[in-house]
């Protein structure tokens, strides 16, 4: 994948090497997040609310904001720049959300975060959160160490804001308070996880084109990036944490659907072809 030479929007909160803060008793918002972490990566909610329960009263927490210059933050930087111009140019009245990179734990506007959740968005605040330690996870889960593999894990969350942005998440949150039973609200969650996946792809495929070149993904890139939604599939998830599949209990999407969506994002590079709730 080639990003080196493209532009830096320094539109970064680095948290990094200021300690994990946590919320008295776990709030809301540790549950919350800690249902993230549940139905993303498998991870036992209990064990999330106990960590955040253990690390004290909140404190508020701002971190050095622009560009930073490891590479590891560079390329954060980059990609997340590149997202927002492809965004820009396809969603009238775009307004990027803020990057903010940390360690262990931070406090959001959606609750208390930590690294054991992944990456989230949190639309309370409009930052996209990343712990970097996830790329090792990811990886042990099955997913590439590509550089792709990484970006579209942010360009997903960036999917997200995009969802804010045009009501979609909102409108979700609506149908599952609805819904008549967990499988049918399950499935609104499942089709604005794969939307995001598409849109990913939709970013992917017009990289280049904002960027004159400097930033461009080519189809071996494409293929670790589809192995790598193969791994996060909620199927497969479920397999490797020693449960049996579930289809009634899926939030994000099987293997077999967030390979789909990703490539139909990239094959034809138009948010319009993401229509994820056609079937619903």
């Amino acid at each position: 994948m080639r990003w080196e030479g493209g532009r830096r929007g320094g539109n970064i909160d680095d948290r990094r090497g200021m300690g994990g803060v946590g919320i008295a008793g776990g709030g809301i918002g540790a549950l919350v997040l800690a249902a993230i972490g549940y139905f993303v990566f498998g991870i036992d909610p209990q064990t999330t609310q106990q960590i955040t329960s253990q690390l004290g009263a909140a404190t508020q927490q701002e971190g050095a904001q622009g560009s930073p210059e490891d590479q590891a933050g560079r390329f954060v930087d980059v990609i997340g720049t590149n997202v927002d111009d492809v965004w820009k140019t396809k969603l009238q009245g775009y307004r990027a959300p803020t990057v903010t990179l940390y360690e262990q734990g931070t406090n959001t506007g959606c609750g208390f975060g930590q690294a054991a959740m992944g990456p989230f968005y949190c639309p309370a605040d409009q930052h996209v959160y990343l712990d970097l330690s996830f790329w090792a996870e990811m990886e042990r889960m099955g997913g590439s160490s590509a550089e792709f593999a990484r970006a579209y894990v942010i360009a997903h969350e960036y999917g997200h804001h995009v969802q804010t942005l045009t009501g979609a998440s909102q409108q979700v949150q609506q149908a599952q308070r609805r819904a008549s039973s967990e499988a049918e609200g399950n499935r609104y969650s499942v089709a604005l996880e794969l939307q995001a996946d598409c849109y990913a792809g939709v970013w992917a495929a017009n990289a280049a084109a904002v960027s004159n070149g400097e930033v461009a993904v080519t189809a071996a890139d494409i293929e670790e990036g589809m192995k790598t939604a193969a791994a996060i599939g909620d199927d497969a998830l479920q397999r490797n944490a020693g449960r049996s599949v579930s289809p009634d209990s899926f939030t994000h999407g099987s293997s077999a659907e967030r390979v789909e969506w990703l490539q139909r994002g990239y094959q034809s590079g138009d948010p319009a072809a993401c229509d994820t709730f056609r079937a619903l």
